[in-house]
């Protein structure tokens, strides 16, 4: 059973997920970002301009009250550590002064707690991967991961698979709630 704070408190698992991703990003340097990730084809950098793409759709659904599908064309910032960290920052303070309780994503209308939900759970998950690309462990927290790991089966189905996530990875039943969760959404904890 999922406890509907958890839906209606969108927002702070943003944050904190949020966090804990601008954490992972302390361990990254210029000469890393042509590094694998657990992303399938993608590198360190196209992981993080991914993110950054993520968080730009956020932030046009707190401020606009809908997100465009398509994505801006053109080279991602010269700097994209920092571009992540200023559009988190950014991001953060949007949601806080926002009064959107619903949003538009392509046709499809959202409550903004679903929607700031499946943020977290992205931003969140993408932190451990560029954790992972620096060679670093830092497990999501626990009670962060518990939370996305309850909500994530109603925002991931199996038609989400292969193309936007992998196969879930098998771990034991008593795993920590972190790698539970990374492996829920395809990846080797």
């Amino acid at each position: 059973m999922i406890d509907d704070r958890v839906l209606l408190g969108g927002v702070g698992l943003l944050e904190r997920a949020i966090t804990y991703m601008l954490g992972a990003l302390h361990e990254v340097s210029p000469r890393q970002l042509a590094r694998p990730t657990p992303c399938g084809q993608w590198d360190l950098r196209a992981l993080l301009d991914h993110i950054d793409e993520s968080l730009v759709a956020l932030h046009e659904a707190a401020e606009l009250g809908h997100v465009y599908l398509a994505p801006e064309a053109g080279a991602g910032p010269d700097d994209p550590v920092a571009a992540v960290r200023a559009r988190a920052g950014r991001l953060l303070g949007a949601w806080t002064s926002t009064s959107q309780v619903s949003v538009t994503v392509g046709d499809a209308g959202l409550t903004t707690g679903i929607l700031t939900t499946a943020g977290a759970v992205e931003v969140a998950v993408h932190g451990w991967d560029v954790a992972r690309s620096v060679g670093r462990s830092r497990p999501i927290p626990p009670s962060l991961a518990e939370e996305l790991l309850a909500l994530s089966p109603l925002l991931v189905s199996e038609l989400d698979r292969p193309a936007l996530f992998a196969a879930p990875v098998e771990v034991p039943a008593r795993a920590a709630p972190g790698d539970r969760l990374v492996a829920f959404l395809g990846r080797r904890p």
